[in-house]
């Protein structure tokens, strides 16, 4: 699966959350932790900045080469700093068919909308899932899709099922998306394992979502992810594992560790001025980062200079 990070706080550099980690987002698609394979099939980030000629706007950088080969990586973050971002790394199979390109390439922004989105994921036959789904999508989105990814299509039918940008709008759209490709799997008899690990972001907002159906379409599933990801890559358990297991949130602050970067530490709610999502801690040392478990979304927004956090468990 693909890797995804998000980040909202006070502007810090953009290379303190994709370059300077141990653990870096672009380090993880050269070497990530929970995956067998190597993140060779494009990258990208959306950040929103008060320093930038736009800053009601996300700039948005995608290529589609493997980060660690990208030699912007090194050249263009370094002169950027952001308040809110979203980045990805993308995973694909090992096959001449997957199409490299721009536009396949997350983080996905369209016009109309202040939500952007990543995921970390899969939606098996979602082209022919469609025939069931394009009723439920606005023209307004689907008119801009430009490329042929399961993700953008769920942007897309999430956009659609938005009555409103509060959280519970937002759960309620997710819920219901979820339900929505359960029944379409079910009625063109295409059940199969999906991944709906999503982050949505807006200025000073996070929505973190882990969710997805299991092995026959099943909105349910239940394991030890642990355990299952005991048997090995290629396998339905192991598969099934990358569908349960959690990701990963830190709560706290920004810590300046010398004139020109900044640490990331855990402290109490009450305090908090940053909050992380992650497909992967950023370092080694993983105290203070906690797990939203497979079925959980999680509501993350900046006001002032504080942030909160508030979890729940989906209803699919």
């Amino acid at each position: 699966m693909c890797r995804v990070l998000a980040y909202i706080g006070p502007e810090v550099p953009l290379e303190d959350l994709l370059l300077t980690p141990s653990n870096s987002l672009v380090n993880q698609s050269l070497d990530p932790e929970r995956y067998p394979d190597l993140h060779l099939a494009g990258w990208g980030f959306g950040a929103w900045s008060e320093h930038l000629l736009k800053p009601d706007d996300p700039f948005l950088y995608r290529r589609p080469v493997a980060a660690f080969y990208d030699d912007n990586a090194a050249r263009m973050i370094p002169s950027l700093q952001a308040s809110t971002v979203l980045g990805h790394v993308r995973a694909a199979a090992y096959d001449s068919k997957v199409v490299l390109a721009d536009e396949n390439c997350h983080p996905y922004s369209f016009e109309g909308t202040p939500w952007i989105l990543a995921q970390n994921g899969d939606l098996p036959h979602w082209m022919l899932l469609q025939r069931e789904l394009l009723q439920h999508c606005d023209d307004t989105f689907l008119t801009q899709m430009r490329g042929t990814t399961d993700t953008e299509f769920l942007y897309v039918l999430l956009l659609s099922l938005l009555e409103g940008d509060s959280d519970e709008d937002v759960q309620r759209a997710v819920e219901q998306m979820v339900r929505l490709i359960a029944q379409a799997m079910a009625d063109l008899d295409l059940r199969a394992l999906a991944k709906l690990k999503m982050a949505l972001v807006s200025p000073n907002r996070i929505i973190g979502i882990n969710t997805g159906l299991g092995h026959d379409g099943d909105t349910d599933p239940t394991g030890d992810w642990q355990e299952l990801r005991e048997s090995g890559p290629g396998t339905d358990d192991y598969a099934l594992s990358m569908l349960l297991e959690p990701m990963h949130l830190l709560l706290g602050r920004a810590v300046e560790t010398d004139a020109t970067t900044f640490g990331f530490e855990a402290c109490t709610e009450q305090e908090a001025t940053t909050a992380l999502f992650a497909s992967e801690e950023l370092t080694e040392d993983t105290d203070g980062w906690s797990d939203l478990a497979f079925g959980e979304i999680v509501f993350f927004e900046r006001t002032g200079e504080r942030v909160t956090r508030t979890v729940r468990r989906l209803e699919v």
